[in-house]
């Protein structure tokens, strides 16, 4: 029996052109060809598809399964290597189902950054678009506590904050800076690390830094950003009075 390129394809189940890249990369022996020129496949010629293919459903790269057809087997420490990376391919599968579900149920944006899908109606464009750049600066711990620290801030200024135009004026500035310090400040205190995120970064202080900034500068417009820079101020100056008072309470 003898099978042209094409039904030698279907006959194992795989496509024309898998064939051809498997002869380009020598782990399929090219057949002899018909008198019109046309490859004649023969039984060894599928029964090596066969082989190869079923290495392929098990994970195993195609530059091992050159090795494998050399040596005549797949090294125990491949398929090891293999399994563990099936293992955690498994695990990123589990975890995006249950993202899947959570944003179903919750009606979120499928986009959503992970952990924040219950409250994603209260997040504005460009909160959601920092929280997403935190992702990838940031530990889970600190995502956890920045996403516990969006939860319990229900405060419209954040609201005013994101509404705010470029060109809003010096008093409307101020306001929403007195308003929003406080909030700064009592994260500060809730959450301490936020005053020296190095312990829960996940890159370098120069990346987290810099990354951050970019950030900030490119997602927030220059009036909020001043209103931003004028609350991390007073919110610095509300956290140092407050120690100075428990430093004159303290009987020590």
């Amino acid at each position: 029996m003898a099978w042209s390129t094409r039904e030698l394809a279907e006959l194992a189940g795989t496509t024309v052109n898998t064939i051809r890249h498997y002869h380009r990369l020598g782990l399929l022996d090219e057949p002899e060809r018909r008198y019109n020129g046309y490859k004649e496949y023969g039984v060894p010629h599928l029964v090596c598809l066969l082989r190869i293919r079923r290495l392929v459903e098990l994970g195993v790269p195609l530059s091992e399964i050159g090795v494998a057809r050399t040596n005549g087997d797949v090294p125990p420490e491949v398929l090891r290597k293999v399994d563990a990376q099936l293992a955690a391919e498994i695990e990123r599968l589990q975890r995006a189902r249950a993202d899947i579900a959570v944003i179903l149920r919750d009606g979120a944006p499928a986009d959503t950054p992970a952990g924040f899908e219950s409250i994603a109606p209260r997040l504005s464009e460009s909160e959601t678009s920092l929280i997403h750049v935190y992702t990838r600066l940031y530990d889970d711990d600190a995502m956890k506590d920045l996403q516990r620290m969006v939860e319990t801030d229900t405060d419209p200024v954040n609201a005013e904050l994101d509404a705010l135009p470029p060109d809003a004026d010096e008093a409307t500035r101020q306001g929403i800076a007195e308003r929003l310090g406080p909030i700064i400040a009592q994260n500060l205190i809730d959450y301490p690390w936020l005053n020296d995120s190095a312990s829960h970064a996940s890159k370098s202080e120069e990346v987290t830094r810099q990354t951050f900034i970019d950030a900030v500068v490119s997602i927030y417009n220059p009036a909020q950003i001043d209103v931003l820079t004028r609350a991390s101020v007073l919110a610095q100056e509300q956290l140092r009075r407050a120690r100075a008072d428990e430093d004159d309470t303290d009987p020590a």
